[in-house]
């Protein structure tokens, strides 16, 4: 059983959307579904249908969630530190081709958000980032051609 890492507030964020699956949507859905059976016909019911659709949906997320939770290896990121880039670090990086400077968290793959600057370490740059220190220089094989990254600065928050 292959681990999943990730930091106590993504694993907090995927225990609270379980909790909610569990005792909002699910019984929700059950009274969509009593209720559209109670109209009739049920192989020409729209609400029967797209109630049954989300319930199909939602127990199926909760069963990945579970999954997830389970195989969870939280990694608590303030007791990490370190010259070397890893799980947990916070990258501030320049683009050697733009001059722009950009900084982004190591994080597992269910809290990555691009625009909170958050990647995933499963990511082709998270990837190329583990192992470096700053001032080190990494290639990044990226859809539009290869990109450069200056490491600037590591930082552990």
């Amino acid at each position: 059983m292959e681990k999943v890492p990730m930091t106590a507030e993504g694993y907090a964020a995927l225990d609270q959307e379980l909790k909610r699956l569990k005792t909002e949507e699910r019984p929700a859905v059950i009274a969509a579904i009593s209720e559209a059976r109670s109209h009739g016909d049920l192989s020409e019911n729209a609400e029967y249908h797209a109630a049954k659709e989300r319930q199909s949906f939602i127990e199926g997320r909760v069963l990945e969630l579970e999954d997830k939770i389970a195989r969870a290896q939280v990694i608590d990121v303030s007791r990490l530190s370190g010259d070397q880039v890893k799980f947990g670090a916070t990258v501030q990086l320049l683009d050697e081709d733009t001059n722009k400077k950009a900084s982004y968290k190591l994080v597992g793959e269910d809290e990555a958000d691009v625009s909170a600057g958050k990647i995933s370490i499963t990511s082709p740059l998270a990837r190329a980032l583990i192992g470096k220190e700053e001032g080190d220089v990494v290639e990044v094989a990226a859809p539009g051609g290869a990109k450069s990254y200056e490491i600037l600065k590591i930082k552990w928050v």
